[in-house]
C-alpha cells in the first residue's frame, strides 16, 4: 500500500507536482518524551523517465506526514507519464509510491 498520496499535472509545459506522505516524523526531543524511537524522512526524490526531477535531503524539522509542492519543467514529458516518489527514513525504510501525470 503507498504511503504518499500524489498529484500531479502538467500545464504549459510545467509539471506542479503535490505529495503527502504519511510518516510520525519523530524528533529527537518528540521521540524522547515520548518515550519512543526517533524516527524521521532524510532523503526524499521524485523520477520522471528514470530522469530526478526533485532530490531532498530532508531533517527531523519537518512536520508529521510532510506535505511536499514543486515544480519542474516537463519539456520531454507528457500527460500520463508516471511520477515515482521515493522517501528513506532513519531506520533504513524505504517506501515507493507513483502516479500518472494529468
Amino acid at each position: 500500500m503507498a504511503k504518499t498520496r500524489i498529484k500531479a499535472k502538467l500545464k504549459k509545459g510545467v509539471v506542479t507536482v503535490k505529495a503527502l506522505s504519511k510518516h510520525p516524523m519523530l524528533s529527537y526531543q518528540e521521540a524522547k518524551r515520548a518515550n519512543k524511537e526517533t524516527n524521521f524522512i532524510t532523503y526524499y526524490k521524485a523520477e520522471v523517465n528514470g530522469k530526478i526531477v526533485f532530490e531532498a535531503s530532508t531533517s527531523q524539522f519537518l512536520s508529521k506526514d510532510p506535505y511536499m509542492k514543486f515544480l519542474f519543467k516537463g519539456d520531454d514529458v507528457k500527460k500520463g507519464d508516471t511520477i515515482t516518489i521515493t522517501w528513506s527514513d532513519l531506520k533504513g525504510k524505504t517506501e515507493v509510491s507513483d502516479a500518472k501525470i494529468k
